[in-house]
């Protein structure tokens, strides 16, 4: 750093800039989203433990899954519900890298975790007499700890390599968190590196899955059409439309923001996008796989009904 640079200690997050009476309007929305987001995403993680048959490796992701949404929502949300209702914007810059940290780490954890259970539906359905000895639950296991552990390194690396710069101003970023590419602008360095290796670890997280996933929906969609029943396809369908409709949103979103041609509002489409992974994808992905999956909803009344009897 140079003589006459300081170190931030402290930045102002500036939000939706938008008028003091829609402000207010959009913390009752955010806070309502937020609510439903922890609430479903906790009913979801309730009835995989208390109910027995949703004890599958199925179910076993999709709880990880819930975990994933609502600590992704919980880094992000309460922070940019404080900043529509406060004068004062600013975090400090320590908790500012955190959450930046945990931002990526659990974005890059929600893409491997959404892969295997695409995995999991493409043994289920193309190899379902090999199905309980390929996901044993010691292979489940070994899955569901390298997803979040090899995450954390990645997200780690952009950490180190983040740390490495003099952040000396401007003090505010245009955003409601502190979002990656946000965050770098205020560098007094050149970011090229870490641009890079942002745009690498895209390659790596996003478009390596998605391809994984598409390769093995591409053979589950084959061997669906080779079912001589209607019943036992419309079955198949049915198990794999919910995941289906979880991919598209989440990593259409992250392509768009990430690897997509910028807009001439790029901020302004940042700050859109990343509602779509703060609220709106860990609200709908509980309510797209209750409302799908019989076994959930099976699952919600048996519950219900226990505690009836009681």
């Amino acid at each position: 750093m140079g003589g006459n640079q300081t170190r931030i200690t402290e930045v102002t997050l500036l939000g939706f800039q938008v008028d003091s009476a829609l402000e207010f309007f959009l913390f009752g929305l955010f806070s309502l989203f937020y609510t439903l987001t922890l609430l479903g995403n906790g009913v979801i993680l309730g009835l995989i433990c208390l109910d027995s048959r949703l004890h599958t490796p199925m179910y076993f992701f999709l709880s990880h899954l819930a975990i994933i949404d609502m600590s992704y929502a919980s880094n992000n949300v309460p922070k940019m519900l404080a900043n529509l209702v406060s004068q004062k914007r600013t975090i400090s810059f320590v908790p500012c890298v955190m959450q930046t940290f945990l931002y990526l780490a659990f974005a890059n954890t929600e893409c491997l975790i959404l892969v295997v259970m695409s995995y999991d539906r493409y043994v289920a359905i193309c190899h379902p007499l090999h199905y309980v000895i390929t996901m044993s639950w010691r292979v489940c296991t070994v899955l569901a700890i390298t997803s979040w552990v090899l995450s954390f390194l990645l997200a780690l690396v952009h950490l180190v390599l983040f740390l490495r710069l003099p952040f000396c101003g401007p003090h505010e970023i245009n955003h409601f968190f502190c979002e990656i590419l946000s965050v770098l602008k205020l560098a007094c360095a050149d970011t090229w590196l870490n641009q890079v290796v942002i745009f690498s670890a895209c390659v790596f997280i996003l478009l390596g899955p998605l391809c994984l996933v598409l390769g093995s929906y591409a053979r589950i969609l084959a061997a669906i059409l080779r079912i001589q029943s209607a019943e036992g396809r419309r079955k198949a369908f049915s198990t794999c439309s919910s995941h289906l409709c979880v991919v598209g949103l989440f990593f259409g979103t992250a392509i768009v923001l990430y690897m997509a041609p910028k807009s001439r509002h790029p901020e302004e489409q940042q700050k859109v996008l990343s509602l779509f992974y703060s609220l709106f994808n860990p609200m709908l992905n509980p309510l797209i796989y209750s409302l799908r999956s019989k076994e959930v909803k099976g699952a919600f009344r048996r519950v219900l009904w226990k505690d009836r009897l009681m």
